[in-house]
């Protein structure tokens, strides 16, 4: 009774402020209006008068008495008709001018109209002749061509050196070298078309303009890069002879494309770490590839079998072979790289230079290998401590504290399964890099088909489901291990994703029931319940029989989410109360007196936010009338200027023609 006087009260007051505040707009406005209607109406009249070119005094005594009429007051003098007619005629012409003008208006306005329809096809026309055939870079075609480019670019970087040095072996399969360059010309060329037409992003759009896409390519260093890449430096062949292949050494310009290609391939692939491992090699393998056949021209300055140091004498039948020469040349490149063996000793200048400079190298090839195997390794050993805890720090723990040996043999087999069926622990630590939309469909595609199986669950909606699956935490049990017992304080519920439980009593050993993937339990002690007898404690005892994977959702998370879905919070409770009626544990009294408690709850909760509502209210209207009077001011202050400088003009006329008449009489 008391909540509802409170309410009929402050319904009344609120009601009065707002008639109050009603009625002080309405008789403002009204005022200002009246004001506004009559300093118009003498405006009015004022510019009447003054687009009059003649004034007499039958006209001035119109005018007069048509200001008296409209404001109200009696004429000195009463006003004739003829003098209105005469008024009224010469406003026949203004009439027919303004006529004249709207078909002017409109006439022009079409005209306008065509205009700009004529522009926006002639746009329109552009923007089709702009938009061709377009690359995305993000699309598979694109990821496709890079890899199709790595060809070319890798062949130019090791034939054209072998080619150069070993000459034999450029004479002999001259027509295939010829056949693959021009090839690789073919797919240069093609590529700097792929470039032009490649789109960009732009504050998050993808342009695809050709005009912009190709002012953007022909002003960037890469097509300078390019167009030097395809020079015709075939040309020199007619100079220096078709045994010479480093005319075409321009072709290594392409080696940035190289590396994009590989860095897409690294981004995209499963397995990163065996990448990079990978093109590491290759690197070293070019390496020693371009170090053999230097070393072989090297050779055959000095002299075939001069010394000890440089390549034997070819004239021997057993050295005369070019896979002979390229592999003996390859081996002592490996062979000074990894500085594993003995090499002979230069005897020459030149040797000793070149000797150097593969030792140097050498020490940064070792270096590289041993930076990124090492690196590699980390990378392993960091994935490792991310997915799986750390068993090593326990184990020091266990030692350090001299645990028993029972309870440390459990740990070990915890770990061990986790470690053989890939366990992962930490979901949540390892996505939390990622958005919380892509986090979202992660935990949809891998958990939900868990969820939707759970019989409580099955009638909710998935935007709710989407919401779970984000809170949902893996554990795992190992056999014999209590996943709960009776009268602990219940903090979470549980879902079966694999594995059996048993519930059993209070001895361990009687077994009730079987749970097993699916099945849920845990979630009476966390959903509040009016009425449960047991309050917020476990009611069974649940123990795992072998290794259990399930998925817990704390109480706080549940609360959370189902503060959002009130539908499927009163779906949740009715099933729990359904359950709490079997095991008569319910309390119905106890049900009822909380659910009034809630009602009064509620009702406080109405009244707080009609509160708000009236309070918000009466403040938008409290603006909206201030507003209002501010613009009404402003108004009647421009008119208010207005009419005193009308006034001021007509005065100074009247001056000037008084002026002129009495000195037209004076000069009679």
């Amino acid at each position: 009774m008391q909540l509802k006087e409170s309410e009929e009260q402050w319904r009344s007051r609120y009601d009065a402020l707002e008639l109050n505040l009603r009625r002080q707009m309405t008789d403002s406005q009204e005022s200002w209006r009246k004001r506004l209607d009559e300093m118009e109406m003498e405006l009015l009249l004022e510019r009447q008068w003054n687009e009059r070119t003649s004034h007499t005094e039958e006209d001035t005594q119109l005018f007069i008495c048509e200001t008296d009429q409209l404001q109200g007051r009696q004429p000195d003098t009463p006003c004739e008709t003829e003098h209105s007619e005469k008024t009224e005629q010469p406003q026949e012409e203004p009439m027919m001018d303004a006529t004249e003008g709207a078909v002017v208006e409109s006439s022009q306005r079409e005209v306008e109209r065509r205009e700009e329809s004529d522009m926006n096809d002639l746009k329109k026309k552009k923007k089709k002749k702009n938009k061709g055939w377009v690359v995305d870079p993000a699309e598979h075609f694109y990821y496709v061509w890079l890899q199709l480019m790595i060809l070319p670019i890798v062949y130019n970087w090791v034939i054209i050196v072998l080619r150069t040095c070993f000459t034999s072996i450029a004479l002999s399969y001259l027509p295939v070298w010829l056949t693959l360059d021009y090839v690789s010309d073919l797919l240069y060329t093609a590529d700097m078309l792929i470039a032009i037409r490649t789109g960009y992003l732009d504050q998050g759009i993808i342009i695809k303009d050709l005009n912009q896409l190709k002012k953007r390519y022909l002003q960037s260093k890469r097509f300078l890069r390019d167009l030097v890449s395809l020079l015709p430096t075939d040309l020199f062949y007619l100079v220096f002879g078709i045994e010479t292949p480093m005319v075409r050494i321009n072709r290594l310009l392409r080696t940035p494309r190289l590396n994009e290609a590989l860095d897409r391939m690294e981004t995209r692939t499963s397995y990163p770490n065996t990448f990079r491992i990978s093109k590491l090699m290759i690197y070293i393998f070019v390496l020693i590839h371009w170090n053999a056949c230097l070393y072989f021209a090297l050779s055959n300055y000095i002299g075939f079998g001069s010394d000890g140091w440089v390549y034997p004498n070819i004239t021997n039948p057993v050295f005369a072979s070019t896979r002979r020469q390229y592999f003996y040349c390859f081996w002592f490149s490996a062979q000074i790289f990894t500085t594993v063996g003995d090499t002979p000793l230069p005897s020459r200048e030149e040797a000793f230079l070149f000797m150097i400079a593969d030792l140097l190298i050498a020490v940064l090839v070792f270096a590289s290998i041993v930076g990124n195997v090492g690196n590699v390794i980390t990378s392993l050993r960091d994935r490792d401590n991310v997915f799986f805890p750390n068993h090593e720090l326990v184990k020091g723990y266990l030692r350090s504290h001299y645990i028993n040996k029972e309870l440390r043999q459990r740990i070990d087999n915890w770990y061990q399964h986790l470690h053989i069926n890939k366990k992962i622990m930490r979901e949540n630590e390892i996505l939390q890099q990622l958005p919380v939309h892509l986090r979202t469909e992660i935990a949809v595609s891998v958990h939900l088909p868990t969820l939707s199986k759970v019989t409580i669950f099955q009638s909710c909606e998935k935007s709710l489901l989407e919401e779970l699956v984000l809170k949902l935490t893996p554990q795992v049990f190992s056999p014999g291990e209590y996943v709960c017992r009776k009268g602990d304080v219940g903090h979470e519920m549980y879902i079966i994703k694999e594995g059996k439980l048993a519930v059993v009593a209070d001895d361990g050993v009687t077994e009730f029931a079987v749970l097993s993937e699916s099945n849920f339990f845990g979630e009476i002690s966390i959903l509040n319940i009016r009425g449960n007898k047991s309050g917020n404690r476990r009611t069974a005892n649940i123990r795992s029989i072998g290794y259990s994977d399930l998925f817990s959702l704390s109480k706080e998370d549940l609360t959370d989410v189902l503060s959002e879905y009130p539908v499927a919070k009163r779906h949740l409770e009715e099933k729990g109360r359904q359950i709490l009626t079997k095991m008569g544990m319910l309390d119905v009294g106890g049900g009822q007196e909380e659910c009034t408690v809630e009602k009064v709850e509620v009702k406080i909760s109405c009244l707080e936010s009609i509160l708000d509502a009236m309070q918000t209210k009466l403040a938008r209207l409290m603006a909206e009338a201030e507003s209002s009077n501010r613009k009404m001011e402003a108004r009647v202050m421009q008119l208010e200027w207005e009419v005193a400088a009308r006034h001021n003009r007509s005065a100074e006329g009247e001056d000037g023609q008084w002026r002129g008449t009495t000195a037209r009489f004076g000069g009679q």
